[in-house]
Parts: C-alpha cells; structure tokens; sequence
C-alpha cells in the first residue's frame, strides 16, 4: 500500500485551512503557499500516473481497513489522468488570478481554490461511490465560495441557481445509493461490480433504478441537456479564473459515467440494457446541437465560451454513449482537449473585458493589446470548433472514426459536422466584431490609456494554448495511451482483486496490456 496517492487529498485539505488561519490577511503568503501546494501536486500527479502506466493499480486504505468495509482511494490509468490533467489547470488557472488580481478582490479565494481541488481530485480518485457524493459535495460548497468571489448582484443569483440544482443532484444521488446499499449491500465500486452481476433477471428492478438516477446525477454534473440550465448563468457569471478552473467540472461528470457503467453497470449489462443508446446518446446529440446553436446566438462573449462547453460536453458524451474501447478512447482525448480549449477562452475572455472594459459581441474601439488577445483568441476558436490543425480536429476525428459502422453513424456524423460548421460561424462572427471591425472605427483610444492585461495573465493564458499545441503534436502517443486505458476499463479484472485484495491474474493482465 502506497501513502502517495492520498496526497492530492490531503494537501490541499491542509492547506487551505492554513492559509485562513495563518495568512488570511497577508496576500502574498497566501499566492506563496497556494503556487508551492499546486506545483507539488502536478509532482505527485505526474509520478502517479507514471507508476501506473504499466497497468497496475495503486491502492490506499484508510486506517488499514480493507475494502468493501474500509475507504480506500485507488489509482488507475484514468483516474490519474484526471488528476494529472486538473492540478496542470489548476497551475495556469491560479498564474492568471494572480496576475490579473481576481484573488485580491474578495475574500478567501486562495483556500477556496485549494478546498475545490481537494473536492475535484476526490472524486477521480475514489474507489467508493458514497465517498464520491462527499467529494462532489465538497466541490458544490467551495465551487459556490468561488463563483460569487467579488461580489455582485448577478454573480450572486447565477450562483444561488448553481446551488439549488446541484442540490437536487445531491439528493438524487442520495437515493440511488439508497437503493444500491439495499440491493447489494455495499458501496465500493470493486464490490458493486462483482455483486451486481451476480442480480438475477427477475430481481433487477431496484438496480435499475440506482442505475437511471446515477446517470441523471451525472448528466447533471456534466450539463446534459436538459440538465443543462445551471451553466450557461453560472460561467458566465463567475470570475474568469473561476470559469476556466469550471471546465474541468463537467468533465467529473463524464468521468463518473465513464467509470461506473464501465465497471458497475458494463453495457452487457442485462439490467441496464438500452440506457446508454435509447437515452444518453440522444441526449448527448441534443447537448451537442444546442451547444453549437447557442454559441452561433450568443450576444456576449462569456456567454459564447459557456455554451462552446455545452456543445463540447455534447461531443465527450457522444462518445461515451457508445461504449467501445474505440469510443471511449476518443472521448477521453477529447475530454483533455476540450478542458483545455474551454478553460484558454475564459480566460481569453477576461482579457478582452480587461483591454475594452465589457463582454458585448458589438463593434467598439480597439482594446488595449488587441494583437496579443486577437492571437490567442484565434487559437483558441480554431481548438474548440474542431478546425485543424489543432487536437479538436483530431478529437473529432477520433469520434467519427468510432461512431463508423454503428447503428446511429448517419444521425451522428450529420449532428456532429453540421454544429462543428454553426460553431465556426459563431467563433468567426465573434472574431470579427470583438478585433476587425473594431480598427475601422475612428473614435479608437490609444493603448496607453486602456487598461493593459498584465505579463502573467498573458504567459498563463498562452501556456494553455501551448499545451494544446502539445497535445496536437503528441496525438498519436496521447490516444495511444487513452487506448489502454479503455482497455483497461473493460476489463477491470486487475482493479477489483487489487482493491478486494484477492487473488486475481495481475501479472497476466500486465502482460496482455503490453
């Protein structure tokens, strides 16, 4: 048993306490002990995920209590790619607070951010499904202290909306545990698996229940239509930094879907037959549409990136619904991507609000560093609509390529080629307003006397659209690796014997993994 791989837990747990108790009212403390703690979790993240990368499976039990008695947090391929890939955001998202000051302009928002990492990276690594509802429930608490940081009237009905919904969430994921402990009698993930496939036809009714009220709690997490109201107030309205740490959010919901009815519910499931094609396919395909709609009628720019993550999580789960190696896959590069992509233009956003003062798709004076923005505004349209030569291109590829042959490949690839094309046309429509036609008006005000984004919102900003230049170049040894990772997914032997600590065949599934 590894100590490593609680860490991403426990120190931003201690953390965050510390910086209220001990720096509350020392700024500069407070950005020292909260860039020292992410930095050190991208160590630990990035050592994780290369311990694991050979298949097997880092387990942690708390107080020495084996599972399914015990909490245990486990480490695989996926849950460690989260991991790796939210303490990477993280990093660029808390560079950019600094430097723009979003940090300084309330209270606390240095221990929040630290408590809405221990909430995210718990619930990638958890290997219990109550422990996930006490993960998602940290993160809806400091994700609330965030979004209504600063302030303001409408930051704070956005955020009572956010609230509210995710409450409901809550409670129907309260009920599907319910109904799963009284089914089976356990909780642990590892143990579900086994316990559940063991339910006879005729006794399914209760599991299915579980099982249709977890996907409905993940659909809302992930912004599925229709369970998508929550989003397009509550990221437009929340701080850019806020926003853009926001884009990894959604993509818990797709995780847990990825994992529980991966593991839990496999989709030759009896008791779950037809849930995923009948239900969230369709859904995902809405998600998709209205997302890429909603970008093409945005009348704001926040508005426009909130709905690009609608239409995104639309594509993600696209994927996810078909239920193959190859779909998921795909989905999983797409998932690195479009977290990427979709954090980049809120904080490209905010740099437009910085040089023009506002967020309207109308034709004003020039803003201050109108080149640079324009740049990277530029890159970051072109990532999220899916035009090449950068990863969302490939991503899209990759789930055409997986949706071919499929009953639903013509519903799909119309769905998907047609809204990638609104998405252009919305991003284009976009571009123009906010940097061409702004030059042919006279009434321009010089740089020197706009407000100027600062070196550092720029560097964290251009680091995003650095590491999706990366993820372009690397895509054949990225989707090589989100490969073995579905494979891993679908056969789960090694996960349940480490975690159940039985006997099971784990230098044979290593081997076969090579």
């Amino acid at each position: 048993m590894t100590h490593w791989i609680i860490l991403p837990i426990v120190l931003p747990a201690m953390l965050a306490p510390f910086i209220v108790l001990a720096a509350r009212y020392h700024i500069g403390i407070q950005r020292v002990f909260s860039v020292t703690g992410v930095l050190a979790l991208i160590a630990i993240a990035a050592g994780l995920a290369w311990e694991v990368s050979d298949g097997s499976v880092i387990l942690y039990q708390l107080s020495d209590w084996a599972a399914p008695f015990g909490i245990v947090v486990v480490g695989d391929r996926l849950s460690t790619l989260m991991v790796l890939l939210t303490t990477i955001l993280a990093l660029a998202v808390l560079l950019y607070a600094i430097g723009s000051g979003w940090d300084n302009r309330g209270r606390h928002f240095h221990a929040l951010f630290q408590f809405q990492l221990m909430g995210i990276l718990g619930a990638f690594l958890t290997g219990d499904l109550f422990n996930l509802f006490v993960f998602f429930e940290v993160l809806l608490i400091a994700s609330y202290g965030l979004m209504i940081h600063s302030g303001g009237a409408p930051r704070l009905r956005a955020g009572v909306q956010y609230v509210l919904f995710n409450l409901i969430g809550s409670t129907l994921f309260l009920f599907a545990l319910g109904s799963l402990y009284a089914e089976t009698g356990t909780l642990n993930m590892a143990d579900l698996s086994q316990r559940v496939a063991l339910i006879g036809a005729e006794e399914t009714v209760g599991i299915r229940v579980a099982a249709v009220l977890l996907l409905l709690v993940f659909a809302i997490k992930a912004a599925l239509v229709p369970l998508h109201f929550w989003l397009p107030s509550s990221y437009a309205e929340a701080p850019a930094p806020v926003a853009a740490l926001f884009a990894i959010m959604t993509k818990v919901g797709a995780y847990a879907i990825i994992r529980v009815y991966t593991m839990i519910f496999p989709p030759g499931l009896e008791a779950t037959a037809g849930l995923h094609d009948l239900w969230l396919l369709p859904a995902a395909l809405v998600s998709l549409a209205i997302g890429m709609v909603g970008v093409l009628a945005a009348q704001t720019l926040d508005r426009l990136v909130a709905y690009s993550i609608i239409g995104s999580m639309g594509m993600v789960l696209v994927s996810i619904a078909l239920f193959s190696p190859e779909a998921i896959a795909a989905s999983l590069y797409y998932i690195v991507h479009s977290t990427l992509a979709g954090a980049a233009l809120f904080l490209i956003s905010d740099l437009v609000r910085t040089g023009r003062g506002n967020l309207e798709l109308t034709a004003q004076p020039v803003m201050a560093g109108t080149h640079m923005t324009a740049a990277f505004y530029f890159a970051g349209a072109i990532a999220m609509a899916g035009l090449p030569p950068l990863s969302g291109f490939l991503g899209k590829l990759l789930v055409l390529d997986a949706a071919y042959g499929t009953e639903l490949m013509a519903w799909i690839w119309a769905v998907v080629l047609i809204s990638s094309l609104i998405s252009i046309v919305g991003f284009a429509r976009a571009g123009s307003v906010l940097f061409w036609k702004a030059h042919g008006l006279e009434s321009a005000v010089a740089d020197d006397q706009q407000s100027l984004p600062t070196v550092l919102s720029y560097t964290a900003t251009g680091g995003l659209i650095a590491l999706l230049a990366l993820h372009t170049i690397f895509a054949g040894q990225v989707h090589g690796y989100t490969s073995k990772i579905a494979a891993q997914l679908f056969s789960p032997d090694t996960y349940v014997s480490t975690v159940l600590e039985t006997p099971g065949k784990l230098s044979d599934a290593k081997e076969e993994d090579h």
